[in-house]
């Protein structure tokens, strides 16, 4: 592992880091390092979360499954003479 020193941080920035870390109950130098991990991790894109979710392998697939209508809705007139 490497150390990294950041040096010339703001104390506005400081106490901002302090209070997110303390929000998820971590230290500040874990939260700093997760930030850090995501900030570069690569992105998954569109088409592979959807190839990820709508694969017949994903465990969740029964929830996006769209119930059939009740009713079938009447499309608007604009007839004014009705």
């Amino acid at each position: 592992m490497t150390n990294i020193s950041v040096r010339k941080l703001d104390e506005e920035t400081v106490s901002a880091l302090k209070l997110r870390a303390s929000k998820h109950g971590v230290s500040m130098e874990e939260e700093i390092r997760t930030i850090l991990k995501n900030a570069v991790e690569p992105k998954e894109s569109v088409g592979e979360m959807m190839e990820r979710i709508f694969s017949p392998g994903w465990e969740f697939q029964e929830s996006f499954e769209v119930p059939p209508r009740a009713e079938i809705a009447e499309p608007l007139s604009f007839d004014l003479s009705e």
